[in-house]
């Protein structure tokens, strides 16, 4: 039982964390550059990852654009039909990597690491709780059947 409220108590200090973790996240001074850029090339890829019997696609964007004669991979693309090979689009250059929006540029703070390293390990804490609870009061009912 002790396991239980032990990681009762670390999974309620990571979502605490997590969201206190927002505030920052959101409120970060962002150091950006927006600037028009030329597409070199834009694609699209499938990837098809196999699990036993379960089957599930990941979608990428590769999209390259070409900014002052240098090249850049663009981070945080949603889609490749927006970038035609050729057009003129916006993008944000920050720290030296180009991103398709403004929100790319947030998550790449330290304080977006933060945020979503407590969140992971939100999640995992709330399972692992759940876990070990499920197991003790499993082992209860055996013993209480006795």
């Amino acid at each position: 039982m002790k396991k239980v409220y032990a990681c009762g108590i670390v999974t309620v200090i990571c979502i605490v964390a997590t969201v206190l973790l927002r505030i920052p996240m959101n409120n970060a001074e962002l150091d950006y550059t927006e600037v028009n850029v030329e597409v070199v090339s834009s694609e699209t890829k499938e990837t098809t990852v196999r699990r036993g019997f379960t089957r599930s696609t990941a979608t990428t964007y590769d999209i390259v654009v070409r900014y002052k004669g240098q090249n850049y991979e663009l981070e945080n693309a949603h889609n490749s039909y927006s970038y035609r090979v050729g057009a003129t689009v916006t993008a944000y250059l920050s720290g030296g990597k180009m991103y398709a929006n403004v929100e790319g540029v947030r998550t790449a703070t330290p304080a977006a690491y933060a945020y979503f390293t407590a969140l992971f390990a939100s999640f995992i804490m709330i399972f692992v709780t759940a876990g070990i609870w499920s197991g003790v009061s499993q082992k209860k009912r055996r013993e209480s059947q006795q």
